[in-house]
C-alpha cells in the first residue's frame, strides 16, 4: 500500500532589513512545521550606521547588522546563545559593537566572503531557513532631495533633518549593483513574498535598487504581501496613510505588484503615543480607488515595550509588531 502523498513544502521569502524583518522571521519560524514551509530572508546591504558602519569603514566588510538580526531570528540555539549573539559591549574601544557583528565580520575576513560566513554561522546556531544578502557588492544609499541636494549614506539619510523640510525626490545606489543569484532564486521559488515592515526609505527601498530584484519580482507568480509600519517616521513619512506606503513601494518596483496590504488597526495606548509623539504618528487607513491590492487590518500591536540596549548607539522604535500576531495574519494568505 502506497503511503499518503505529502504536500510540497512551500517557500516564504521575506524582503527587508533591520528590526522589522527580525520580527517577521521570529513569528513565522514558530509555524514552519505546522504549515509546512521554509523561510528565505533577503536582506538589505545598504546599512552603514552604528556598529555596522564602523566595521564597514575599518575592516572593509559587508554590513553585518541586519544579517545578524535575521540569523538570531531563525536560530534554534538556546536563548542564552541568541542573546549572546546580540549582546553589545558598553565600554572601551568595542563600545556599541554587538558580538554577532564582530563574529560575522571576523568570519567574512577569514573565509573570504560574507556568504561563507553566513553558511558557517548557520551550522553553529542551527538556523532554520536561509539568510541571503540582496547583493554581494559594496553599496551606499544616495538620496536626491527636492531642492537637488544630495545626501550620501543610509545613516545620514535616516537621521537627516533636511528631508522633513524639503522631501526626497528619489533614491538610488552609489553605483549599479547586481543581485545576489541566491536572492533571485529565492524570489523565483517563493509561494509567498513578504515585504516589510521596516524603515521605508532606508531598509526596504534599497533592496529594489539592486539590479535583478525588480525583474525577478515581475516574473514571480508568488502572492506578494506588504506589511505597513506601525508608525510614520518624521521627516520621511509624515502624515502617510496606509495606502501611501503601497504607492512608494510600487513607485520603485512596478504598478500592481502588491496583492495584499496588511496594516495594524489597534491604536497604541495614549501613554505610548505620548512618548512617541516626537517621532511620528500611526498611519491611518482610508479607502482608495484604482488600487488592485486588497487591504486587511488586524490587531498586530505587541503589548511589550522595547527596552533600549544601553550599548546601542542608534535610535530604535519601541512600538513594535507582535511576532505571533503578524505571522498568523501573513499565514492566512499562504
Amino acid at each position: 500500500m502506497k503511503g499518503k502523498k505529502q504536500n510540497k513544502k512551500k517557500v516564504i521569502t521575506t524582503i527587508g532589513g533591520g528590526t522589522g524583518q527580525f520580527v517577521v522571521l521570529s513569528g513565522l519560524k514558530e509555524f514552519r512545521k505546522k504549515f509546512n514551509f521554509s523561510l528565505k530572508a533577503i536582506v538589505s546591504m545598504a546599512d552603514d550606521g552604528g556598529s555596522t558602519g564602523r566595521l564597514r569603514d575599518e575592516l572593509g566588510v559587508l554590513p553585518p547588522g541586519d544579517i545578524r538580526q535575521c540569523l538570531v531570528a531563525l536560530s534554534e540555539s538556546s536563548l542564552t546563545m541568541r542573546k549572546l549573539f546580540n549582546w553589545r559591549f558598553k565600554k572601551g574601544n568595542l563600545a556599541g559593537h554587538s558580538l554577532g557583528n564582530l563574529f560575522l565580520s571576523a568570519l567574512e575576513k577569514m573565509t573570504g566572503s560574507l556568504e561563507k560566513a553566513i553558511e558557517e554561522i548557520s551550522l553553529i546556531f542551527r538556523i532554520q531557513g536561509e539568510v541571503i544578502p540582496v547583493t554581494l557588492e559594496k553599496i551606499d544609499l544616495v538620496a536626491e532631495l527636492n531642492n537637488s541636494e544630495i545626501i550620501y549614506g543610509q545613516h545620514n539619510i535616516n537621521t537627516s533633518k533636511k528631508i522633513r523640510k524639503v522631501g526626497i525626490k528619489k533614491l538610488c545606489l552609489s553605483h549599479p549593483a547586481k543581485a545576489n543569484p541566491k536572492a533571485v532564486e529565492a524570489i523565483k521559488k517563493a509561494d509567498l513574498i513578504v515585504i516589510g515592515p521596516g524603515n521605508l526609505y532606508c531598509s526596504l527601498i534599497p533592496n529594489f535598487l539592486v539590479k535583478g530584484i525588480v525583474e525577478s519580482l515581475r516574473e514571480s507568480q508568488a502572492k506578494k504581501i506588504l506589511v505597513v509600519n506601525l508608525m510614520n517616521k518624521i521627516g520621511h513619512t509624515d502624515g502617510f496613510f496606509v495606502d501611501d506606503y503601497l504607492k512608494i513601494i510600487e513607485r520603485y518596483t512596478f504598478p500592481k505588484m502588491i496583492d495584499i496590504v496588511l496594516y495594524n488597526r489597534k491604536k497604541p495606548s495614549p501613554l505610548l503615543l505620548e512618548k512617541y509623539k516626537k517621532e511620528g504618528k500611526p498611519p491611518k487607513f482610508r479607502k482608495v480607488k484604482g488600487v488592485s491590492a486588497k487591504f486587511y487590518g488586524f490587531n498586530l500591536l505587541s503589548k511589550q515595550i522595547y527596552q533600549k540596549d544601553p550599548g546601542d548607539r542608534l535610535y530604535r522604535s519601541f512600538i513594535r509588531h507582535d511576532p505571533k500576531k503578524l505571522a498568523k495574519a501573513i499565514l492566512k494568505f499562504l
